[in-house]
């Protein structure tokens, strides 16, 4: 008869297993929201230079322009697997800025904040510069070949 030590050991080995699916998920879903996000200011960008000029940004066309770009390159490169860990920096700091300009009059109190897709964005994006892309990303076939 197996002991609940025995259960949780084989239940631990069965999850780890799956190990590959959190840091797929993760790139794939919010690579995606970047890169939708990205394609709709650039097409929009008249808006979003209108937009930012209303939050007082400096240089709000360079702005929207740079923010249209980093969203749609670095969103494509996380779905791909590709500098993950480097094309979520920009990405994080997109998010800190979104949080703390267009978003900040948002939050009544700290529960708002933590549901704000920023900021769980900016969860997601972080467990990627640790955890890394996981095994089904171009960034372990690169890394396979230079070792």
């Amino acid at each position: 008869m197996r002991t609940l030590k025995d259960l949780c050991l084989a239940l631990i080995r069965f999850a780890e297993t799956f190990s590959w699916l959190p840091p797929l998920l993760a790139r794939l879903s919010v690579g995606y929201v970047f890169l939708e996000s990205g394609w709709g200011k650039i097409n929009g960008i008249v808006k979003v230079i209108e937009f930012f000029t209303t939050l007082n940004l400096p240089a709000p066309a360079f702005q929207a322009y740079l923010v249209a770009y980093t969203e749609l390159i670095a969103g494509g490169l996380l779905i791909v697997g590709l500098v993950t860990r480097l094309a979520s920096i920009p990405l994080i700091i997109t998010m800190v800025v979104a949080l703390i300009t267009a978003k900040s009059a948002d939050f009544n109190e700290f529960s708002d904040l933590l549901a704000a897709s920023e900021y769980l964005n900016i969860l997601l994006l972080l467990y990627l510069v640790i955890k890394g892309p996981g095994r089904l990303a171009l960034d372990s076939l690169v890394q396979k070949n230079l070792v």
